[in-house]
């Protein structure tokens, strides 16, 4: 799918952090990275004070592809963005969430209202950040009642949108995933957006 050419969703230059760290799904977040890229979107790798220059993806059951990190969360906060995507992967968003400073620069997105989207585990993070609750999600299907423990409406459908909160699945929703992720940037901030 070609997103500069057939979204109508503007997104030039919108400045947009992608929060991951080792074991990411590789697709989860080189997908959507190349899209927001070829929309024209301003694009960030964040990951982990003291991380690598580069972070290894994870795909089919073993180590893939690495992507390069721009800065690290030492460096950045939510205010110098405006909108945050989270790839999922088992490794990814379990070792971000244990990470004070990854947990708030999540939660401080939903403060400001600022869209947020996050894809299979991904919504780990959201959980942690304390913006689960009452709002329509989804997720890996393995993670749903941690989903619902944080008192989200958890639903199987491979995109949901609710208030600037963007979930699905797994790789195989990708594109839909992609495409309410550009719509729901070009909206900008959401009112119901809340931590």
């Amino acid at each position: 799918m070609v997103y500069s050419d057939s979204t109508p969703h503007d997104v030039q230059n919108r400045k947009v952090a992608f929060l991951a760290t080792h074991g990411f799904e590789y697709s989860e977040l080189a997908d959507p990275l190349a899209a927001l890229n070829e929309a024209g979107a301003d694009t960030t790798v964040v990951s982990l004070p003291g991380s690598d220059s580069s972070i290894k993806g994870w795909s089919n059951g073993d180590w893939a592809d690495s992507i390069d990190v721009d800065t690290t969360l030492s460096d950045v906060s939510a205010d110098d963005f405006e909108a945050l995507v989270i790839p999922g992967g088992v490794m990814n968003p379990d070792r971000l969430r244990q990470f004070d400073e990854a947990i708030s620069f999540v939660r401080d997105f939903f403060a400001a209202g600022k869209p947020v989207s996050a894809i299979c585990h991904g919504p780990w993070l959201i959980v942690e950040a304390g913006a689960a609750d009452n709002r329509r999600m989804t997720s890996w299907p393995g993670i749903k009642t941690d989903l619902k423990n944080a008192g989200a409406h958890w639903v199987d459908e491979e995109v949901v949108v609710d208030q600037g909160l963007v979930t699905s699945r797994s790789p195989e929703d990708m594109d839909a995933f992609i495409y309410k992720t550009l719509e729901e940037i070009s909206e900008g901030r959401h009112a119901g957006q809340h931590a």
